[in-house]
């Protein structure tokens, strides 16, 4: 199956699941956190707000991911996962990145996903630069296809350019 990057409103793919770039919270946020808040309803917030807390206003650390139902959502699940914000990039922030696509793709599998689509994890307010980003992400699921992970994945970018950085950043890994 293909690793598809497309542009688009993540909230509108008939996937099986969607990734939320979520805050630690995972009680909303902006960027595509909100907008995913928004077009799943009130029930996603509840759903959020049940998930237990793992420190003080953290029911997900940095690099993990947790999963909930879709609710008014096409897809069927959401899987929160919390990117880290660039630090200048000596903070191990490409490890905890990829960690977050790796415990989405192993909450995926766990539940019998066979098709998800990511947003730019850590693109937006949290500051990482999207052609570090993008090659992070797409070095860890390339791999992980040349592997034998079988699932229809998506990186669904909110305007052309950022699909223009992953494409370029794809073009490059697959270059080498």
């Amino acid at each position: 199956m293909p690793l598809e990057i497309i542009t688009g409103d993540i909230t509108r793919l008939a996937v099986d699941a969607i990734v939320n770039a979520a805050n630690p919270s995972l009680l909303g946020g902006g960027g595509v956190d909100a907008a995913i808040h928004r077009a799943a309803g009130p029930a996603l917030l509840k759903a959020c707000r049940a998930l237990p807390e793992v420190a003080i206003g953290v029911r997900c650390p940095t690099g993990e991911a947790r999963l909930t139902a879709g609710f008014g959502l096409p897809a069927d699940w959401v899987i929160h996962t919390v990117g880290p914000i660039w630090r200048g990039g000596e903070h191990d922030e490409a490890m905890l990145l990829a960690r977050c696509y790796r415990h989405c793709i192993e909450l995926a599998l766990a539940h019998g996903i066979r098709s998800m689509a990511f947003p730019a994890i850590s693109c937006g307010v949290y500051g990482y630069p999207p052609e570090r980003a993008a090659s992070v992400a797409l070095n860890y699921l390339l791999d992980a296809r040349r592997h034998g992970l079988d699932m229809q994945l998506q990186i669904c970018c909110f305007d052309a350019a950022m699909t223009a950085v992953w494409h370029a950043q794809r073009r490059l890994i697959e270059s080498l």
